[in-house]
């Protein structure tokens, strides 16, 4: 019985027990809520202490820290695990370190993640979570690269020389001797963190959220083991036909022909990457007046409520960018459509906001909507709703209110700014109230590519005419209008 009590303990909803143990808090001295649990040694055998501490991080989400301690052989041990769920998307975080203030910088590693110093292709695997600062972590890394190193020294001296290089240099960056440098953290389980400023620039801070692959589903243990039934079967209240009345009944996937006609609703079977189980993706194509035909993408996720929508666009690459510049001047300015495609870039100098390609995906909504699912998903991301207890100083956090308050007051019209929409492949747009006559109010202008971007985009070596005529062989022979060439 006291086996079952244990695993029930460890095991019960840690995001419950975070909430009680917050609600505790309320005391004069501010104490957090530490359980105990008398474990097993792996060093000596013996039993010792592991303490338990359910905690918010600011910027974050729920945490449990763990610290082991055993008396007999004084082994300690300390690790940080995630006390939510597994998150629909993995994240990774890069930061450019230019300062020594940057070292302070927390860092949430869970288990799950690869943490890189880019510069010197340093990388930690997944292990042990951890709960540190930027100076913390390559410390750490320093003080594991020297174990053995008198040994290393002696037997093999070439390498000996060339980790001693290693740790001079990282322990050179802990100390801020050696900057800048980047940083990076990537974590298909979307547990792990780096505090994030208010003063960071897009070439300092990126965070980037994508879809897990099956193998980064199948190393978190997620798959459908469960036998259910396949894709084809989908609950009745996520049918086209109830989403959508104007489409057709009949089957809800595979309904694609060859030929796609406009704004119908066709349907085909996916993979929902939030729990990899089956469910059903929806396409419609519509066409976009003064701009081109577009596709509309919406996922939703019978099982575990998975819900996502993206717009892609078609046509082939055109020789230049494009720069949108619109001037938002009063609350009918909010109500432009805007399509910002995927390798778009968004900023608003005048509240200083920056969007990077790439993040929220391809969106097609209003001015006022795009900037209200910004706000949205940065809010979520650096405050703890509902969080009273947060540590974030409060220096830091009359600056983000102030952010946020300005960006509220854009999204309700009562202060002008301008929005301006980069894309290296022109494919976004924003609704001109004068069209087809020129808007006052936008400036749409081209612009020659970067060398940067058009490798990003794999422009660089994309072949579209003649790429039949030399096709390269498993030998390195290649072929080019039936005359061999040895490579």
């Amino acid at each position: 019985m006291a086996g079952k009590s244990l695993a029930q303990d460890l095991f019960e909803d840690m995001g419950r027990k975070v909430a009680e143990a917050s609600a505790q808090e309320g005391g004069e001295d501010g104490s957090k809520v530490v359980d105990e649990i008398e474990s097993l040694c792996m060093n000596c055998h013996e039993n010792g202490t592991t303490r338990l501490l359910l905690t918010k991080i600011p910027y974050f989400r729920e945490i449990v820290i763990m610290s082991f301690e055993c008396p007999h052989c004084h082994f300690k041990n300390a690790e940080v695990q995630p006390a939510g769920e597994i998150q629909q998307r993995g994240v990774k975080i890069t930061l450019r370190v230019d300062a020594a203030e940057d070292l302070n910088r927390q860092i949430v590693k869970s288990d799950t993640a690869v943490f890189r110093v880019e510069d010197i292709d340093l990388e930690i695997p997944p292990g042990r979570g951890q709960l540190t600062n930027v100076e913390g972590i390559l410390t750490m890394v320093a003080q594991d690269l020297e174990q053995k190193q008198d040994e290393r020294k002696e037997v093999m001296p070439e390498i000996y020389e060339k980790i001693q290089g290693v740790i001079e240099t990282v322990k050179a960056m802990a100390s801020g001797g050696k900057v800048p440098f980047k940083i990076t953290v990537d974590d298909p389980a979307g547990n792990s963190s780096i505090e994030p400023s208010i003063q960071d620039t897009a070439a300092k801070y990126f965070r980037h959220e994508y879809p897990r692959s099956p193998a980064q589903n199948a190393a978190l243990g997620l798959g459908d083991t469960t036998g259910e039934a396949p894709a084809s079967e989908v609950r009745p209240e996520y049918h086209a036909t109830q989403m959508y009345p104007q489409m057709p009944s009949g089957p809800m996937v595979n309904n694609v022909d060859e030929d796609i006609v406009e704004n119908q609703v066709y349907s085909f079977p996916a993979s929902c990457p939030g729990c990899t189980k089956p469910c059903t993706t929806n396409m419609k194509m519509v066409n976009i007046p003064h701009f081109k035909q577009v596709v509309l993408m919406s996922t939703v996720c019978p099982h575990c409520g998975y819900r996502s929508n993206e717009v892609k666009t078609g046509g082939e690459v055109p020789e230049k960018g494009r720069r949108i510049t619109v001037s938002v001047e009063n609350k009918e300015d909010l109500s432009r459509d805007i399509l910002k495609s995927e390798s778009c870039a968004m900023a608003c100098p005048e509240l200083h906001l920056s969007v990077e390609p790439g993040t929220l995906g391809g969106r097609f909504t209003t001015i006022e909507g795009l900037l209200t699912q910004v706000r949205d998903d940065l809010h979520s991301s650096i405050f703890d709703t509902g969080d009273s207890g947060d540590s974030m100083d409060s220096a830091t956090k009359e600056k983000w209110d102030s952010f946020f308050g300005q960006l509220t007051a854009a999204i309700n019209g009562d202060v002008k700014f301008t929005v301006i929409l980069e894309d290296p492949l022109a494919s976004s747009y924003v609704q001109s109230f004068a069209a087809p006559e020129p808007d006052a109010q936008m400036k749409v202008e081209d612009y020659e590519r970067t060398e940067e971007e058009e490798e990003h985009l794999g422009l660089r070596d994309m072949k579209t005419e003649g790429y039949e005529e030399e096709q390269p062989a498993a030998n390195g022979v290649t072929t080019n209008g039936g005359t061999a060439n040895i490579t």
